[in-house]
């Protein structure tokens, strides 16, 4: 059995590093790999030759009886596959409903790795909570080069410089990546999030946890928020607008699984924050947690630069591409065993993932 590998058209990742490819041999796949598809996450096609065969786009296509990839292939490139070829990717398929029936359509097997089950079981497989992690960590990093003034607390001969104030929305896998990333850099941290239950993880990262009373419990919601009553959302951006008028930088990472992003900072928030500070907006791609945040731009807006971004993960596509590939890798153990496809719809994590049941 053949899996391909894809190179991803407006990406810098790649599904599989080299350090994998032996590993996914062992499961009994022969391997080939589309000509350049690593060499923006610095991983050369030499590098790949002791494993894969280095292919063109269309032979990866047409060959393959397993295609990988990061993000979905276009209508053309799906057109080249054979029948019954197994695609694993990120569909987005709980914003586009229309995908599923399309690959049904045209006789053709998915995997959605963005809509695996975020459960405890499927943990070493959680695309969306590494690439998170990934995202929260550079979101800081990005603010720090836009702001200007220094993270940590400076005492010099000419002066002492106060720390600066971050406020984080939401302490998810990002929002905690970015809580640890802006206290090793030496900034004060505040978390809002309206699940209780992160408090003491909040705290043990050496950031304030701030509460809003009357929020709905997200527990069982797989990391992503939940709607809340309006009453329960004025309170919360009165008390946004209030740390927000105060902080440095704002990192916003609250979405909701399949709807649009809720709004945290108003056009009204952002226009009393002070000149300077620095808006990193990770639920861009859903509308965004700010009311002015375009997606995959960066602003300007009364001296207050927003940037909108969800995609950050892909700027730093080697680490990237080796935690993709290694969720890639312990998702496909469950199903291929000896060059052979064993799809168990009887297993919830293959069941949750599987799109063209």
């Amino acid at each position: 059995m053949k899996l391909g590998i894809l190179k991803e058209q407006n990406d810098s990742r790649v599904a599989i590093v080299p350090t994998l490819l032996g590993k996914f041999k062992d499961l009994g796949l022969e391997i080939c790999i589309e000509q350049n598809a690593g060499a923006k996450a610095s991983c050369a096609d030499e590098e790949y030759t002791a494993n894969a065969t280095v292919c063109s786009r269309k032979e990866v296509l047409q060959n393959s009886d397993i295609v990988v990839c990061i993000n979905a292939p276009s209508d053309e490139d799906l057109a080249l596959l054979r029948p019954e070829t197994l695609v694993i990717s990120q569909f987005q398929s709980f914003i586009d409903d229309k995908v599923a029936p399309k690959l049904k359509g045209m006789n053709l097997r998915a995997f959605g790795m963005d809509v695996i089950p975020r459960t405890t079981l499927a943990q070493s497989m959680d695309v969306l909570s590494s690439m998170a992690s990934i995202a929260g960590y550079k979101a800081v990093l990005d603010a720090a080069s836009r702001l200007p003034r220094y993270l940590p607390m400076m005492i010099t001969a000419a002066g002492s410089i106060k720390p600066a104030k971050v406020l984080i929305l939401g302490a998810g896998v990002a929002g905690l990546q970015a809580i640890a990333t802006a206290r090793r850099l030496g900034a004060t941290v505040e978390v809002f999030d309206t699940r209780a239950a992160v408090k003491e993880e909040v705290q043990s990262l050496g950031a304030r946890f701030v509460e809003v009373a009357g929020a709905k419990d997200e527990s069982s919601a797989g990391g992503y928020a939940v709607e809340q009553s309006e009453e329960f959302l004025q309170r919360q951006r009165a008390e946004v607008a209030d740390r927000a008028s105060k902080a440095d930088i704002v990192i916003t990472t609250a979405q909701v699984r399949g709807r649009k992003a809720p709004i945290l900072l108003t056009q009204e928030t952002v226009e009393k924050m002070k000149r300077g500070s620095v808006v990193v907006d990770l639920a861009a791609s859903t509308g965004g947690n700010c009311e002015l945040t375009q997606d995959r731009q960066v602003i300007v807006h009364n001296g207050v630069t927003i940037v909108g971004n969800s995609d950050l993960a892909s700027e730093m596509p080697q680490d990237a591409s080796f935690l993709y590939g290694n969720n890639l890798l312990n998702f496909m153990k469950l199903f291929v065993k000896k060059g052979e496809l064993n799809i168990d719809l009887q297993n919830e994590i293959i069941r949750g993932a599987y799109l063209t049941a």
